[in-house]
């Protein structure tokens, strides 16, 4: 498949979305402004190879592939592997919710989430969800722990828009709070994400003292 041809395909598999999940080949030529013939070949192929899924109606959606080698990902990623551990016993003792979340530009990518049956569901943080790295508490671990030369490029691109009454929007304000978040080795949330819910979260390390991940514990706001 030639290059320009590949980078169509990545901005395809973009386009789905939890607000659009599905894509007709119209709308999907329409969005690339490729041929509707070429969107149609990209389409079939992708389906052929259990990439997306054909619907009854003829639209488009993600296949199971994905979730497939979604599933190497996590199984596969070390970190992921001693997180669930940890995550585990938080669940266990305490019958809260536990994320795992990664840094994907200024977003929150939550990989895997623990809870127990009672817990308070939080539908914003379900896997594969994206927030905002500035108004939830792995996030700020994540910017908190990003090389020097990194942090401030992607503040210039972080739009500090408000969630909650709580979140944080203020550029001086989110400086002051990764570096306590840097001093004390965690962070917290304040009903910055959710009303009525706090989080607690702290850094993953690597072998190299590197930051890839970030775990959080959130329990019900007093």
């Amino acid at each position: 498949m030639k290059p320009h041809l590949m980078e169509k395909v990545g901005s395809l598999l973009n386009l789905f979305s939890f607000a659009q999940p599905e894509w007709g080949v119209r709308e999907a030529a329409e969005a690339l402004q490729l041929p509707k013939s070429t969107m149609g070949d990209i389409l079939l192929s992708l389906t052929e190879q259990g990439i997306l899924n054909r619907t009854p109606t003829g639209r488009y959606q993600l296949g199971w592939r994905l979730f497939e080698l979604s599933q190497v990902l996590v199984e596969h990623t070390a970190f992921c592997i001693e997180a669930r551990r940890a995550m585990r016993e938080l669940v266990e003792r305490w019958g809260e919710t536990t994320h795992l979340a990664v840094l994907d530009g200024t977003q929150v990518l939550f990989v895997e989430k623990l809870q127990a049956t009672p817990a308070v569901e939080i539908l914003l943080s379900r896997v594969g969800a994206r927030l905002s790295a500035h108004e939830v508490g792995v996030g700020k671990v994540l910017l908190a722990f990003q090389a020097p030369y990194r942090l401030p490029a992607l503040l210039d691109t972080l739009p500090l828009t408000a969630r909650t009454a709580q979140t944080i929007t203020s550029r001086e304000q989110l400086l002051h709070e990764l570096d306590q978040v840097r001093t004390q080795g965690y962070a917290y949330d304040h009903e910055e994400t959710v009303p009525g819910l706090c989080c607690v979260a702290a850094p993953i390390h690597d072998l190299d003292g590197r930051v890839p991940a970030a775990i959080s514990f959130c329990i019900p706001a007093l």
